[in-house]
């Protein structure tokens, strides 16, 4: 197992002075998430004046403020749009999008699937708490059937979006999804994720005991975390077993890793054959 920095190393170094106490919930699986994404950072060695971080609204959005390095805080469901034209303004930049479920799946749905499809060097983490916790706990898009929010009192009637199928379908050339609960294997995803070559998806099942939980009879972090033990299944594990055996368990793991022309790199043949053009007169 790759070794793991301690907690006193990413204060000093990552977080913002200051900025702390956070604006997350007792128990909220965020700030599990964003220890596990600074851990990867810290494991790569990065520069960290080459680092970006891109958000839209909601509570994922608020990583922004207590991480040191720059950042931009979009409008909902755009952090994937204001991340690409950061990209390609400069492309040597390490640019990190992390998104809800919600600002990514629904408001922002078009932009996931067209970053996909150009293969945009960015890394997308969609922390899926499987409502929108911070205006209420309304249904999203990747809330699971009969499931209990605000504006499905008496339970979900749609089916939610399996958001790493859907990268896959849409081109991204690393899919992988992770839990607050393993937290270790998610340091593990994001790391590849953030080294990938290419538009790289990370789901993390992460819990929201206040607007998700307690109306879904998991009232408690704990509990929560408890139901991402049980109901998740490791992806090799997952190959062996039949669609009946495999029931309502989520496949962790890496699910794609592939190498394909990166957008910017290619956009820069473009620009060097039209001054090439323009040189021939």
């Amino acid at each position: 197992m790759a070794s793991v920095a301690s907690t006193s190393v990413l204060l000093e170094k990552y977080i913002r002075q200051g900025s702390w106490p956070t604006i997350w919930c007792s128990g909220c699986g965020i700030g599990t998430v964003m220890g596990a994404l600074l851990r990867a950072i810290e494991r790569l060695q990065l520069n960290q004046d080459e680092i970006v971080i891109g958000t839209g609204i909601g509570c994922s959005g608020f990583i922004y403020n207590y991480l040191n390095f720059d950042a931009f805080h979009g409008t909902h469901g755009r952090a994937l749009a204001i991340a690409t034209g950061i990209k390609i303004a400069n492309p040597n930049l390490t640019v990190i999008v992390p998104m809800g479920d919600g600002d990514c799946a629904a408001i922002g749905g078009n932009h996931f699937i067209h970053a996909a499809r150009r293969n945009i060097d960015l890394t997308a983490i969609i922390i899926n708490n499987e409502i929108y916790g911070m205006t209420g706990g309304q249904y999203s898009p990747l809330t699971p059937r009969a499931r209990l929010a605000t504006t499905a009192p008496k339970g979900h009637l749609e089916r939610p979006f399996d958001l790493c199928e859907l990268a896959k379908a849409a081109g991204a050339t690393y899919v992988a999804r992770g839990t607050a609960y393993y937290v270790h294997q998610l340091i593990d995803l994001l790391s590849e994720a953030i080294a990938h070559k290419g538009f790289s998806v990370v789901e993390v099942i992460a819990q929201c005991p206040v607007q998700f939980g307690r109306r879904n009879e998991m009232p408690t972090a704990i509990e929560m975390l408890r139901w991402q033990r049980k109901h998740t299944v490791q992806a090799q594990r997952a190959a062996q077993l039949s669609l009946e055996e495999l029931g309502d368990k989520r496949v962790i793991g890496r699910m794609v890793k592939i190498d394909a022309p990166e957008w910017t790199e290619e956009y820069a043949k473009v620009i060097e054959a039209a001054r090439d053009d323009r040189a021939d007169g």
